[in-house]
């Protein structure tokens, strides 16, 4: 950037747009020649098709540009319009193709300064960043250029002419939205092209990653294992589908929106982290307005619903003043719903030294996220293996006067309108809770762990990851929980803390292991396998984990 800042830049592309001056210097000086994109440009051919025009070039040309498509370097655009000097009508930057190693050679880092530093003198800055200086730099040397045929580059700016440049749309090879209105800007042709873009942003990404289009990928070390592992795996066994999910390599979009933030100085930080599908999506605000603190989500979306989420955050005041939300795409593959797999993505990329680990269904009580931090300090977790519950109820009611306090939490208790957690159907989930001595607790309590146990709790960031063999519905928390009991981790029941799941309609995975047998069957296979698992890790210690699970 020092190599830039020097330059006063009045394009909207602030620095960034100059940086393509420098990179000459800022490239492998192995590396001969590069096709140089703007971001706003939508390609509607190979690519492949651009790279072999490096074979025209002749002579001393060093940079493929198209023409620019407006009158802007012509200077008539406005009374007293003064652009910078170019040939012509100027070429544009957006797609360029750079000779780098002949670029060198030439010196080119002198050549831009000094015509830049001469230019500056009487221009006092650049108006298109690059632009102007790649422009003054060829009226002075035309022959470092080779003109690109136009469809290289059609751009879409407010004073374009370019559709001179094409007879039927689909001549196009390269849409440039090089407006700073974008997909809003006014073209006779505007709706193709915005179809085209949309279309590809929409598009399933799988089919890509498939090889449908003869585009093999080089044989990586990762692909190869996968292979293997593949290949160890039963295909006749009938949980062959769930055993595979585990190996599933799923495309992640990590930080999908623009994610800011810089933990607390004294130590006690904590990240609240959930995962979700596009039917819970309704469920952020309400969190964002109750937990102040970082976030960290996991969202399990196809491509077309990554684009509704965008839409969906970009319109929400809520979602758009948090910059303290890490939002972690993980792209839909395969029939599961890889529940362990997007809460180890959303654990992984947490920036504080704890981690509440949630569900996205819970509102955390109001002030939870300073509660936490307290407690944080108050029971030495940072030199102590605790895992601190935070105490889960629940109400059936869609619309809920949420308790401000554990006062007014007993009371609704007591009328009926909340209940601990599952009470009506999986008692065994939270009963360790012991909510009988909660009610009249004032200070922290130890709870020992028991079969079937998956409260929600506050662990260090280094806690174990959950297991990935564990998909859609069952055992993924209980056998977390599991695993952080025989690691000797101490449960710790926060007296003042509580949270409480909202009424939503059953998951799809529920339902189907409600109504599949074989669901069932693999789900308890997975299960015993699990428990081998832990006993030949942990040893005699794990014993405990088969007994209770008989005895249960």
């Amino acid at each position: 950037q020092s190599e830039v800042s020097w330059i006063p830049n009045k394009h909207y592309s602030g620095i960034y747009g100059l940086m393509k001056l420098v990179l000459t210097k800022t490239l492998p000086s192995n590396l001969e020649r590069v096709i140089v994109l703007d971001t706003d440009i939508t390609f509607a051919t190979d690519i492949a098709e651009l790279w072999a025009v490096f074979h025209k070039f002749k002579g001393q040309q060093v940079l493929g540009l198209v023409e620019n498509q407006s009158d802007w370097y012509l200077g008539n655009l406005w009374k007293n319009h003064r652009p910078w000097p170019a040939l012509g009508r100027g070429y544009n930057t957006g797609v360029i193709l750079l000779l780098l190693d002949k670029l060198r050679k030439m010196k080119w880092e002198q050549m831009w300064r000094l015509t830049a530093e001469r230019e500056l003198m009487s221009m006092l800055s650049t108006s298109l960043a690059d632009q102007d200086i790649f422009n003054a730099v060829i009226k002075q040397n035309p022959f470092l250029v080779y003109q690109l045929p136009c469809f290289w580059n059609v751009q879409l700016s407010d004073h374009t002419r370019s559709e001179q440049c094409y007879r039927d749309v689909s001549d196009l090879k390269v849409i440039h939205w090089n407006s700073p209105k974008k997909l809003r800007v006014k073209n006779k042709h505007v709706e193709f092209f915005r179809n085209l873009y949309l279309t590809f942003l929409e598009y399933d990404g799988n089919l890509l990653r498939r090889e449908l289009f003869g585009c093999p990928s080089e044989a990586d070390v990762n692909s190869e294992n996968l292979q293997k592992q593949l290949s160890e795996l039963d295909e006749d066994d009938l949980c062959y589908e769930f055993r595979r999910e585990r190996f599933t390599v799923h495309r992640t979009h990590l930080y999908f929106l623009h994610y800011e933030y810089e933990p607390a100085s004294d130590n006690t930080d904590v990240t609240l982290v959930a995962q979700l599908s596009m039917d819970r999506l309704q469920m952020l605000e309400a969190i964002c307005k109750h937990w102040e603190g970082p976030i960290s989500l996991a969202l399990y979306l196809s491509d077309a619903e990554a684009q509704q989420f965008l839409r969906y955050a970009q319109g929400s005041e809520v979602l758009m003043s948090r910059h303290n939300v890490g939002y972690h795409i993980v792209y839909k593959e395969g029939q599961f719903y890889p529940v362990n797999l997007l809460r180890n993505v959303a654990m992984k990329h947490i920036s504080t030294p704890y981690m509440f680990l949630s569900d996205i269904d819970f509102l955390p009580m109001y002030g939870l996220y300073e509660y936490l931090r307290k407690s944080i300090i108050q029971l030495d977790l940072a030199n102590t293996k605790k895992a601190l519950i935070v105490p889960a109820f629940e109400t059936l009611r869609y619309r809920l006067s949420f308790p401000k306090s554990k006062a007014e939490l007993l009371s609704m208790l007591d009328m009926g309108t909340l209940f601990t957690f599952r009470y009506h159907v999986w008692t065994k989930g939270h009963a360790p809770t012991n909510f009988a001595k909660w009610r009249t607790a004032t200070t922290p309590y130890r709870v020992e762990w028991e079969a079937d146990f998956e409260p929600y709790v506050v662990v260090r960031k280094d806690c174990p990851e959950y297991d990935r063999r564990f998909v859609g519905f069952g055992w993924n928390k209980v056998a977390h929980i599991m695993e952080l009991d025989a690691q000797e981790y101490e449960f710790t029941v926060l007296p003042n803390a509580y949270m409480i799941h909202m009424p939503h309609a059953p998951s799809f995975d529920i339902t189907k292991f409600r109504s599949n047998k074989q669901y069932r069957i693999c789900l308890k296979t997975l299960k015993e396998e699990f428990q081998q698992d832990m006993s030949r890790h942990y040893g005699f210690a794990a014993l405990k984990y088969l007994t209770a699970e008989n005895n249960s």
